[in-house]
């Protein structure tokens, strides 16, 4: 960001709207590339109904987006965090973390079984996320990426399906 610019530290989250869409897609194709359509977690998204978005704009632009799908885990209602998109100009000032905090407040405002998320153990481990070697993708996935966060059940196992 320029020095000119509003300091992140400003941007608020806000609920992601259906105008938002096309930019929130640009926003996780420029962060993740054309490869995570490869990934179980993308095939998972596909079949699943989103339930919620958020977005963080900075001077009018997008610099952030994530969003919530509807999945069950071993037939317990559940939210599917993902992905998690930052600007590559806006990356390391906590933005991300940001984002994941609003799926959390409304995954327990929805008072869902818990979220599961494919990602990196020691980032989301401070949201309270761990381990779920019980829960079953339907496809691939690094055992040790798989995490949950309990709301309303502590268990995660059986197979992970969209709802």
């Amino acid at each position: 960001m320029s020095a000119s610019a509003a300091p992140l530290s400003s941007i608020r989250i806000a609920p992601e709207t259906p105008a938002d869409a096309a930019e929130a897609e640009a926003l996780v194709l420029d962060a993740f590339g054309p490869g995570r359509f490869a990934k179980t977690a993308e095939r998972l998204r596909e079949a699943a109904r989103r339930v919620a978005g958020f977005t963080a704009r900075h001077d009018g632009r997008m610099v952030g987006s994530v969003r919530l799908w509807a999945i069950t885990v071993g037939g317990a209602e559940a939210l599917f965090l993902g992905p998690i998109a930052v600007a590559a100009d806006a990356r390391g000032e906590g933005l991300g973390a940001d984002l994941v905090a609003a799926c959390v407040e409304e995954a327990r405002r929805r008072g869902v079984a818990g979220v599961l998320l494919v990602g990196d153990a020691p980032y989301f481990s401070r949201f309270g996320f761990v381990a779920a070697p019980g829960a079953a993708l339907p496809g691939p996935a690094d055992p040790r990426r798989v995490l949950w966060l309990a709301i309303g059940s502590d268990r995660a196992e059986g197979p992970v399906l969209p709802a």
